[in-house]
């Protein structure tokens, strides 16, 4: 992978009149094409593979309880078991919705990218991404719309303009998509394996984290390329604190958005907005916040975006 406005390199170990193949490029095309071959194994058609029930049962959970909101603090003891429930449906609907909000986004900026100066290498595997990423939105969707009815609009604050040096872009497109991907499959490896929740649910969770296996290795593997390669072009110390807070704030914008009012209302608890303030400050809450984390903070540590923790 060659950052914007770099000479293009030629197979592995060869060199093209405009300079020799990298070692990190090899190294990368073969991740590439391990990664597409399994793409290529594992494909499945979403239209057929669901089989939708007419109906999932509001008398169970559609959340993990350990994955909820209020998980860890005294509100979760005061609520009554059918308010459990409630939340854990809405708060399902919730993480849907944002999946469906999030993949919308990252589909437009790989979309931007794909046979573009800069991206050759990764192209093909991007066609993978594009369409499994795809077929995701439409059966979180889906879910949303055939149990609940409705899709969450997105609510999100939205972070300042990124820098508009193409090599930084490129970085923290790359950056927050692994993030967000990271953040979800903690989720999805947990409610996949939780038998107390309905097939379809865990059904889901399944396969959405069979493709975002590949999608994370692959997206890990390029945001450390991108950011070497913006430490070889003497980025300065100003602009490298700058990244390391404007992902620190996506990093906190994207937690709170599991904190929403109008879940709260849909789940007949009052006052969402208190609520969530009340949540948001919660030690027990904050913890959790670190535990869905740690894989993406340990990674950027690792790599050297953010300080190494003390």
């Amino acid at each position: 992978m060659r950052p914007q406005n770099t000479p293009p390199t030629g197979p592995a170990g060869t060199t093209t009149a405009a300079g020799p193949a990298t070692a990190d490029d090899a190294e990368f095309r073969a991740l590439l094409d391990r990664l597409s071959d399994k793409a290529t194994a594992d494909y499945y058609n979403p239209f057929t593979t669901f089989d939708w029930p007419p109906a999932i049962p509001t008398d169970g959970l559609w959340m993990s309880p350990e994955l909820l909101s209020v998980h860890g603090t005294e509100l979760i003891d005061e609520l009554s078991p059918a308010q459990l429930r409630a939340l854990s449906r809405w708060e399902s609907v919730n993480f849907y919705s944002l999946n469906v909000h999030g993949i919308r986004e990252l589909l437009i900026e790989v979309t931007r990218r794909v046979h573009t100066p800069g991206f050759e290498l990764p192209s093909e595997f991007f066609h993978h991404f594009i369409g499994e990423e795809n077929d995701h939105m439409w059966f979180f969707a889906t879910f949303c719309l055939k149990y609940a009815d409705k899709i969450y609009p997105d609510k999100s604050v939205k972070l300042p303009e990124a820098p508009r040096d193409p090599a930084v872009e490129n970085f923290l497109v790359f950056a927050r998509i692994l993030i967000f991907e990271q953040i979800v499959d903690h989720y999805n490896v947990q409610l996949a394996a939780d038998r107390r929740l309905h097939p379809t649910v865990r059904h889901i969770n399944r396969l959405h984290h069979q493709d975002e296996s590949r999608h994370i290795a692959f997206g890990g593997r390029l945001v450390q390329l991108l950011w070497q390669r913006l430490l070889d072009s003497d980025l300065d110390e100003a602009a490298r604190l700058e990244l390391r807070r404007y992902l620190g704030r996506y990093l906190t914008t994207s937690m709170e958005s599991f904190y929403n009012p109008a879940v709260y209302r849909d789940a007949g608890l009052t006052d969402g907005f208190a609520l969530r303030r009340r949540l948001l400050a919660h030690p027990a809450r904050q913890a959790a916040h670190a535990k869905v984390l740690h894989k993406t903070t340990d990674f950027l540590h690792r790599i050297g975006v953010f300080d190494a923790p003390a």
